[in-house]
């Protein structure tokens, strides 16, 4: 296993990791998990940056901005957010399980991505957009997580993650003991 300890960078994915039901939920309407918001302080106490990536293809159909995910990302002490507001026929380089997002992110805060851990609940996207550039790996049972791992496990079935963890607050937990401890 990978040693986290030069870990620069934490991203996490919005829907069905820091919150909401792992579907669309517009920025207004939108709730975090208990602890979300402490997982997200506790990284950052660790000296970590912590990034928010996710795919929002409803911003294309004009249901809401990238702006208002911004605000939402920048409100809960996120260093940034990576937005995809593509829908996933568009092709794009950004709309995970491309890795583009986290290539962006990577050339705007000289982030090496080897180093960096992606936590999120969908192993097609998340997991595998993690995969494409060498990051750590953490899949949360939450959102569609339950599911990543059970009846949707072929859809990235050569990936595994370096930790399972029940929710956002355990994966913080997990990454802070190994980058404070190794």
């Amino acid at each position: 296993m990978k040693l986290l300890r030069d870990i620069q960078a934490v991203f996490i994915d919005r829907d069905g990791t820091i919150g909401g039901t792992g579907h669309f939920v517009h920025p207004r309407e939108f709730a975090p998990y208990e602890k979300s918001i402490e997982a997200i302080a506790m990284l950052k106490a660790s000296g970590l940056k912590v990034f928010a990536f996710t795919n929002q293809h409803r911003i294309a159909r004009g249901e809401a901005t990238v702006e208002q995910f911004q605000a939402q990302f920048a409100e809960y002490g996120f260093d940034g957010a990576y937005v995809c507001p593509h829908a996933p026929s568009e092709g794009c380089a950004c709309h995970k399980p491309a890795p583009g997002l986290l290539h962006q992110a990577a050339e705007e805060h000289g982030l090496e991505l080897g180093r960096c851990v992606v936590i999120g609940d969908v192993g097609s996207t998340d997991m595998l957009a993690a995969a494409a550039v060498g990051a750590s790996k953490v899949l949360v049972r939450t959102g569609w997580g339950q599911g990543s791992l059970g009846a949707y496990r072929h859809t990235w079935a050569q990936t595994e993650p370096e930790y399972v963890a029940d929710d956002l607050w355990a994966a913080a937990q997990w990454i802070t003991a190994r980058v404070c401890n190794e």
